[in-house]
């Protein structure tokens, strides 16, 4: 599994984070790192991130 960001619609208010914290993380500049691929058994979680980004700027690539 992968995750697409779209870097226009990312606000980084931090909601995946706090769902899925060792897949995404914010750094200094409030820009958001996502690991690539997505570690295995983490898959629910992230899709749960990806279903509650208020700017729907995550999706399943």
């Amino acid at each position: 599994m992968d995750v697409k960001v779209d870097f226009d619609r990312c606000e980084a208010n931090g909601v995946c984070v706090g769902i899925a914290p060792d897949v995404f993380e914010l750094n200094d500049d409030d820009e958001l790192i996502v690991t690539h691929p997505v570690p295995e058994g983490r898959e629910e979680d992230v899709r749960r991130a990806v279903a509650q980004c208020p700017r729907a700027a995550l999706s399943e690539a």
